[in-house]
């Protein structure tokens, strides 16, 4: 029962883990020193993919890693793995589903968590450079009245 316990707790702090690891790369590593692939996804795109979309496979190899050592008997590493993927799913289906409508979703965009969530992001690409964006969380936001304002602040000269 001890193993079960600690097992989700590994899983939801990795999930959990999993949203400040995406706050922090996308504000200080696709919003720096590769740019040159996240400015892809601040301009219109052309075709199925976009050079961002490599994000997506840098973000998944650790948890491939930790999910095979969990299968080949370090079991706590499964969790940690797993909560990664989880993490990677949700956000999949809210950024590229819901957000940006690569496809449908089963969700409900009028959904208040999920509508609150969608205009900060939309808040977000409201400034297509590398500087001067707000909210670059993506499950956890700021008010909304604040990421204005905030936006708002940095658009003036």
């Amino acid at each position: 029962m001890g193993d079960v316990l600690i097992w989700g707790m590994l899983f939801l702090l990795a999930f959990a883990g999993m949203e400040f690891v995406a706050w922090f790369t996308h504000r200080y590593i696709m919003h720096g020193f590769l740019w040159c692939w996240h400015r892809s996804h601040h301009s219109e795109r052309h075709g199925l993919f976009e050079l961002n979309d490599l994000f997506a496979v840098v973000f998944a190899l650790p948890s491939v890693v930790l999910i095979y050592n969990g299968l080949n008997g370090h079991a706590f590493q499964l969790a940690l793995g797993l909560g990664i993927a989880a993490y990677g799913l949700v956000y999949f289906m809210f950024h590229d589903g819901l957000v940006h409508r690569r496809f449908p979703v089963p969700f409900d965009r009028q959904q208040r968590f999920w509508k609150k969530r969608i205009q900060a992001h939309r808040m977000h690409h409201a400034v297509e450079t590398k500087e001067g964006a707000v909210s670059f969380g993506f499950l956890v936001i700021k008010p909304i009245s604040r990421l204005k304002r905030e936006l708002t602040t940095r658009r003036r000269p």
